[in-house]
């Protein structure tokens, strides 16, 4: 991993990517022992207007808390993709969802597809994990933590009652995008 990875989460206020960016960053610096820090936006309309979460994870204490060019970024909606996806490291990598951004940007970075949102519904069958999915895939793509430490970051995060749905949905997550490389 470089000395600084930054990954910015973003989509429609409500989709639970300000949980996901708190995940990644537990998942990194409380299991894995790594520096990091998070910070979130908002649009103006909190719920359904444009929303971000940042996560830097470093080697060493974080100076500047704030991501400055990203290395990876998810895009959920068209609006997050306009707002969002700008300042990708060149080499760095775009996940959307594929339904919902019909125009990604275009940059010296790599833009992967993926029917996030659709997957949840139909393979897990709750909308409310599309967040979970994104954040498996992401982890998948990026490898700033392990499998296992994003995992049990998630499992720390829910209530008993929905720890398989989530399993499931971070691992499903995880291998579609896994398959994707494999492409």
């Amino acid at each position: 991993m470089a000395e600084r990875y930054e990954i910015r989460f973003s989509g429609a206020g409500g989709q639970g990517l300000i949980t996901a960016g708190i995940i990644l960053a537990e998942a990194a610096s409380i299991i894995e022992g790594k520096h990091a820090v998070q910070s979130q936006s908002y649009g103006p309309e909190a719920r359904g207007g444009a929303s971000k979460s940042e996560v830097i994870i470093g080697n060493s204490p974080i100076d500047y808390p704030k991501a400055t060019v990203v290395d990876a970024c998810l895009a959920m909606t068209q609006e997050a993709a306009d707002k969002y996806a700008v300042g990708i490291k060149p080499g760095g990598l775009l996940l959307v969802d594929t339904d919902f951004v019909k125009n990604p940007p275009h940059g010296d970075f790599k833009v992967y597809d993926m029917p996030i949102m659709r997957t949840a519904k139909e393979d897990v069958g709750r909308a409310i994990v599309a967040n979970v999915i994104a954040l498996g895939a992401m982890i998948a793509l990026t490898d700033v933590v392990n499998r296992e430490s994003g995992e049990e970051a998630v499992l720390r995060r829910v209530p008993e009652a929905f720890k398989d749905l989530n399993r499931k949905a971070y691992n499903l997550g995880f291998e579609k995008v896994k398959e994707l490389l494999a492409d």
